[in-house]
């Protein structure tokens, strides 16, 4: 691929990259104030800062000179965005808050590890950080799902039926387009086809671990990275554009 196409390239893998992070890290940020536990509410929200953080920066490398962060964040419609279905379903019980966030990191530290020697500067950067970040969340919830799992019949009801809720989302985390093929083949980004093998590898040990057995499923969901997201999606960003959207421009 010739470098003169590289900026449109960057722009839509960068994109993507943040509406993960920041739809996510709204989702957890509504934990705060309501985890189960004074020590998990903080953790809760400091893992939701961590993805927020990601989210402008990355978001920033998207904007170039047209847009912000924070427009971008802020300004867009729900179909402009192009997050991973996952991330945008409403944040459950904690149990599927758990599982939700075990299966998204350990793609996302995976993701990131690779990320570090993509060809932008600005990418590899944010992702060396990101790993840093990336190593405590899969741990973290890791070690939530092993408790749940092998805690109590309920806790390990709840946990067994988010994953059972979950799984047909994971699919999408692998499937590879037009844009993931061009940010790979520029060497800056990654084929997160790639990621499928190491992703099992990580993520299975710790379900048997936790006693949970992954879900037969027909069909995985997908739409995201294309604009076609559930009506979850609208619903949140309706919430958190609101105070942008009454007052474009103000600051304080």
């Amino acid at each position: 691929m010739s470098a003169s196409h590289e900026p449109d390239v960057l722009t839509a893998y960068a994109l993507r990259l943040g509406d993960d992070r920041l739809v996510l890290g709204h989702r957890l940020s509504e934990w705060c104030g309501h985890g189960p536990i004074l020590e998990e509410d903080i953790a809760l929200a400091n893992m939701a800062l961590d993805l927020i953080g990601q989210a402008n920066a990355f978001l920033g490398v998207a904007a170039g000179a047209d847009a912000t962060a924070d427009s971008l964040a802020y300004m867009r419609e729900g179909v402009d965005f192009k997050n991973l279905l996952m991330v945008e379903l409403t944040k459950g019980d904690f149990g599927f808050t758990i599982v939700r966030q075990f299966l998204f990191s350990a793609f996302a530290l995976l993701q990131m590890e690779r990320l570090t020697s993509s060809s932008n500067a600005d990418l590899a950067g944010i992702a060396s950080k990101a790993v840093k970040e990336g190593k405590y969340h899969v741990r973290h919830s890791g070690e939530w799902l092993l408790t749940l799992g092998g805690g109590t019949e309920e806790s390990h009801a709840r946990a067994q039926r988010a994953l059972d809720d979950l799984w047909r989302y994971t699919g999408e985390f692998f499937g590879t387009d037009d844009v993931d093929r061009a940010a790979a083949d520029a060497g800056v980004g990654v084929d997160p086809a790639a990621l499928e093998s190491p992703w099992l590898s990580l993520v299975m040990p710790v379900l048997e671990r936790a006693g949970l057995k992954v879900p037969e499923v027909k069909a995985m969901q997908r739409g995201g990275r294309v604009g076609r997201h559930t009506e979850h999606l609208g619903h949140m960003l309706s919430e958190m554009q609101i105070v942008a959207r009454s007052h474009p421009g103000a600051s304080w």
